[in-house]
């Protein structure tokens, strides 16, 4: 016999198809949520990424960029970028900000802030914005000043502000400072002047902490590129920074796509539960039409048209809920780059971006295939005997093509996911987790149900009835284990993360942190500085350590500049790095390899390392390492081995020398003051009056930028994760209707024999509980083990998470599971007897 044909096998769908998706909403909503997850995600990624690269220029502030630490170029050195385009040199330093004359309340004496000299030519692309009138080249005697000062500061345009030795008037307000992303981490708001008007401060002084950036505006006929390598590789030893307009901001574009990657992996998770409440979904959709698949066959109707009729109206579905996945995902962006402000680092303006777009396309039309093909094949291969019995002889194999078919699905997923993502190997490990949670689950389940059938039957008749539940003909208990396992998992997952993040701050910041960081102290006036801060506090805790900046540019045989890729987790070969010297083991460290030099040795240069960095670079102690110090090559060997605590804010440093190696060279000291954080006030107007030119940084002020990130950090999580919530209660609600039509049967004969509704409501609330209560301990240590990868080794911060708001929490969601079930089974308590009986 000869198959209906493509027509009509699409006039019986047609037909046959609710107009609102009756029966396969559930599969609508579960490809809406995760479709649109990705897609938004992966556009807003790459909307900012391709605003960076589109304004690298403006950002970077030129076509090249060549940075230096504690020293300017040489005359020959800026001749030489001269005749490469039209150059501009920038000066940047951390400076204290004082307002000259009575305040107006009660602010602070000074802050820290960032201020820049720049000469005639800046910027050379994109321009400075001013709140009251147009930038122009300034003199000696005036500054513009960021918003942020204007207000803590309440300085107003005609008023004075001090730097070090020099005060200056300022002209106007900054609004848009066109290099500011490129500039990197700051610390406070900015300060303009002149290149003129910063030497008259006196902060630039031998061993004073300021950068010096020259950014070239190139000729037509050089490439920015090829220019910037030939002159990494000429001046890999001078220990100088080298940018150009297509990596204006590398830090900035590596936690986008990092935070991009993270929050991608999230939704391919939510998208991957959802798959499973699709495949309830559509289960117990054809479970419905079960009589109807069974005439047609009786009818004459092959396999091959029953496939063709119900994979086209689960496809019309799926691709209604993959588009509106993806026009939602497409349309957010915007929306969320005006609620998030200034917390991004760009505000792109609303654009399309298909690769995303596509990929999550591909993701959602892979899952949809992979969970529905398994009830479409059971549907297909299934005689009609089989079908009409379903209700008490359920059969669930798959044939050998099948299985096939869902392992090339699987596999195209895994190859899409791992092809796609930046990091393969972190993309395949959250793959694998999931799919290791999800067999765990599915096996618990399984165990579950055979319990249950071995279990003495008990004299309770609820109890007796929860516990025939898990095991009858027809049971979901393997699919409602997964689901409420994964909602389970889910909330612990959530209060973990939240919580680890909150007491990142909370509880191990401010019990290690000093009050205050001091930089640029002269190296000659450590003992003036120490007598200063003893008759300020005489309590207070000082260490004070010399201060250098240095780029490691080989280790053992190996040239940084030859590297074509840094190896992972070396961050410290990103240009230059703070570096130190000291005679005894610095505080906050631990030697673990190796020994410490004695006091007085005099010898050839000797370095301590960080244990992390010789294991991340594969080298030990005995080995070498060449670092670039004010452009002089320093070959020194390896002493010991240090564990750092980074967590104590304290002066931390990867690389720690022998003193005899750097005490000569042109530096200044820095000092941490521990003391009671309500002195800070009288602290910083004492030592800026006797150190004009210091820069003192309030921990407390650097905790809330901290805290600040981490909370916005936090709240994309937390969105991210209530996509993959939403998406195990949708597999909830979807194993609960894949049995609606057995518990209908089932109610109507306990109805028969006399059971109240309150008894059957009593006997699904005690085999969900069960389940919860079975399913409690695993959900525990399931979503305590995933918040942990992501705190630990995503974020790299420590585990503490408030055991009691996760176990509340754990509580809360058993709860709100718990009451959804019961939501969906109080519509089959008013199912008539006559309706139930004719489906089976």
């Amino acid at each position: 016999m000869n198959g209906l044909g493509w027509r009509a096998g699409w006039r019986i769908a047609r037909r046959d198809l609710h107009l609102g998706f009756r029966g396969l909403r559930l599969l609508f909503l579960c490809l809406f949520l995760g479709v649109a997850a990705l897609a938004a995600i992966g556009s807003l990624t790459a909307a900012i990424t391709q605003e960076i690269s589109d304004r690298g220029r403006v950002i970077l502030g030129g076509d090249i960029e060549i940075g230096m630490t504690q020293r300017e170029a040489g005359l020959g050195d800026r001749e030489a970028f001269g005749q490469l385009g039209t150059l501009s040199q920038t000066i940047r330093l951390r400076a204290m900000a004082q307002r000259v004359g009575p305040g107006r309340g009660d602010g602070p004496p000074a802050i820290l802030t960032e201020l820049k000299g720049v000469d005639y030519a800046y910027p050379l692309y994109g321009m400075v914005k001013l709140r009251h009138s147009a930038y122009r080249a300034m003199d000696t005697h005036h500054a513009v000043i960021g918003e942020a000062l204007a207000e803590r500061l309440d300085l107003r345009r005609g008023e004075a502000v001090r730097y070090g030795n020099a005060t200056f008037t300022i002209a106007d307000i900054i609004a848009d400072e066109p290099d500011r992303l490129g500039e990197g981490f700051t610390l406070g708001p900015v300060t303009i002047v002149s290149m003129d008007g910063l030497r008259r401060t006196g902060l630039i002084q031998p061993g004073s902490l300021y950068n010096a950036k020259y950014r070239i505006r190139l000729n037509p006929r050089y490439d920015a590129a090829s220019v910037r390598k030939d002159w990494e590789k000429a001046r890999a030893n001078e220990g100088w920074t080298f940018k150009d307009r297509d990596n204006a901001a590398p830090g900035a574009n590596r936690f986008i796509e990092r935070m991009g990657q993270f929050l991608s992996l999230i939704g391919l998770a939510a998208l991957v539960i959802a798959g499973i409440g699709v495949s309830n979904g559509v289960a117990s959709y054809l479970t419905g039409k079960r009589s109807g698949i069974a005439t047609l066959k009786v009818l004459g109707a092959t396999s091959v048209d029953i496939a063709l009729i119900y994979r086209m109206q689960v496809g019309v579905v799926a691709l209604l809920g993959i588009g509106a996945g993806l026009f939602v995902g497409a349309a957010l962006p915007p929306l969320v780059v005006a609620l998030a402000g200034d917390v991004l680092p760009v505000s792109p303006g609303f654009h399309l971006h298909p690769l995303p777009l596509l990929a999550s396309a591909a993701y959602g039309l892979l899952i949809a295939f992979l969970f529905t093909f398994p009830p479409l094949a059971r549907a297909r291969t299934q005689p009609a005997a089989v079908l009409f019995r379903g209700a008490v002889d359920a059969r669930s194999g798959l044939d050998r093509r099948s299985i096939a078919a869902m392992g090339g699905a699987g596999a195209w997923l895994v190859a899409l996911a791992l092809g796609t993502a930046r990091d393969p190997l972190f993309s395949a490990a959250v793959l694998g987790a999931v799919a290791a949670v999800l067999l765990l689950l599915l096996g618990l389940g399984l165990i579950v149900s055979r319990l249950a059938r071995r279990l003495p039957r008990t004299r309770r008749p609820l109890l007796r009835l929860a516990i025939a539940n898990l095991h009858r003909p027809g049971a979901q208990t393997a699919a409602l284990i997964v689901a409420l396992g994964l909602a389970l998992t889910l909330f612990v997952t959530l209060a973990g993360i939240e919580t680890s993040l909150d007491a990142e701050i909370r509880n191990v910041v401010p019990k290690k942190a000093p009050a205050q960081i001091v930089l640029d102290i002269p190296a000659v006036q450590q003992a003036r500085f120490r007598s200063i801060v003893v008759q300020q506090v005489p309590e207070a805790q000082i260490n004070i350590v010399p201060v250098l900046r240095g780029t490691i540019t080989a280790y053992g045989a190996q040239r940084v500049a030859d590297l074509p890729h840094l190896p992972e987790g070396a961050w410290f070969l990103r240009g230059e790095r703070g570096v130190t010297y000291s005679a005894t083991l610095p505080e906050g460290s631990d030697l673990v390899a190796g020994k410490w030099w004695s006091r007085d040795y005099k010898g050839p240069p000797l370095v301590s390392l960080d244990a992390e960095a010789a294991k991340t670079l594969n080298i030990g102690v005995g080995d070498t390492l060449t670092v670039s110090i004010l452009g002089r090559e320093i070959q020194a060997r390896i002493a010991s081995l240090r564990k750092v605590n980074w967590d104590t804010m304290g002066f931390n440093y990867v690389l720690v020398f022998s003193p005899a190696t750097l005490e000569s060279a042109p530096h200044s000291v820095a000092a941490t003051i521990t003391m009671d954080q309500r002195r800070d006030a009288a602290m910083t107007r004492a030592l800026l009056a006797a150190f004009p030119g210091v820069s003192v940084i309030a921990v407390g002020d650097v905790i809330d930028q901290v805290g600040t990130i981490l909370t916005q950090m936090s709240r994309a999580i937390l969105v991210a994760a209530s996509v993959a919530i939403l998406a195990g209660i949708a597999v909830l609600v979807g194993a609960i209707a894949a049995s609606r039509q057995a518990r209908s049967y089932d109610s109507v004969i306990l109805k028969t024999l006399g059971a109240t509704r309150m008894q059957l409501l009593g006997g699904q609330a005690l085999e969900y509980g069960l389940l919860a209560a079975i399913l409690a301990l695993v959900a525990l240590a399931l979503g305590s083990a995933a918040a942990w990868f992501v705190i630990v080794q995503v974020f790299d911060f420590g585990w503490a998470p408030d055991w009691p708001v996760v176990l509340i929490t754990l509580a809360g969601g058993a709860l709100l599971t718990l009451g959804i079930g019961l939501a969906g089974s109080i519509p089959l308590l008013s199912v008539r007897p006559a309706r139930a009986l004719r489906q089976v």
